[in-house]
């Protein structure tokens, strides 16, 4: 799943939670200490459903990850799961966001930018284990089908629009060869995911150098044939594998 290179404000802008209004609303009355104690709390949910998963992921366990006295005080701070789950998601994807322009907007061309896009992720798994799986855990719903808007942020975190867009962007640049964007992204996304899995499900595994691997992998994919009238990596792929 993605985790950066489309996070931030795009996935703000779509996805339909139902008291974000309210929260939005309302924000700007809290005092200090009441939006630490939130912040507190979103930690301590973001830890808890990394370690436990959603399923496990009770207002008692996460009060008592968090210290403190009663599950009054999660209810006092949050409406309710919704609620929670949304500022769950909205600060992952804020500090995925700031990961992803880190790595992303200061690269010149496009080729630059899609290596940094694999990077960001890698660095995003890497600095935030925690941020990371808690996201994949809600988003695979397997036990948060019951949280209004998870369906909206599915869809935002699975998308590869953005990531297409640089490659057909590059593509009309000259920095890449000739094959489908999407397909493409895809396969790239894909990949990602695949060291995540393994990552987190079996076996630590050296982000640092994966992500360095799989950004030159992917860089000799893309780029354009060397000679006129050769074929690119991509386009001697699809002729093997129509």
């Amino acid at each position: 799943m993605p985790l950066v290179g489309h996070a931030g404000n795009r996935l703000h802008r779509h996805h339909n939670f139902g008291t974000m209004n309210s929260q939005i609303k309302h924000s700007n009355s809290r005092t200090f200490t009441q939006e630490a104690r939130r912040a507190q709390i979103v930690q301590a949910a973001i830890e808890t459903i990394a370690e436990l998963g959603c399923s496990k992921a009770s207002f008692d366990k996460i009060t008592r990850h968090a210290g403190l006295s009663s599950t009054g005080m999660i209810s006092y701070h949050f409406s309710g799961k919704t609620e929670l789950f949304g500022e769950i998601i909205n600060t992952i994807h804020g500090i995925a966001g700031e990961v992803s322009r880190s790595h992303i907007n200061n690269k010149d061309t496009y080729r630059e930018k899609v290596g940094a896009y694999i990077q960001a992720n890698f660095d995003f798994v890497s600095r935030y284990p925690a941020h990371a799986k808690a996201l994949a855990e809600i988003v695979a719903l397997k036990h948060c089908r019951g949280i209004d808007g998870i369906d909206s942020v599915e869809r935002q975190v699975m998308s590869v629009d953005r990531l297409v867009d640089l490659l057909e962007e590059g593509r009309s640049a000259g920095e890449f060869g000739t094959f489908d964007s999407r397909t493409m992204a895809m396969v790239i996304r894909t990949a990602i995911d695949a060291f995540f899995q393994r990552h987190f499900s079996r076996t630590e595994l050296d982000l640092d150098r994966c992500a360095r691997q799989l950004t030159d992998i992917f860089d000799r994919c893309t780029r354009p044939a060397d000679r006129p009238g050769a074929r690119s990596p991509a386009e001697q792929a699809q002729k093997v594998f129509p």
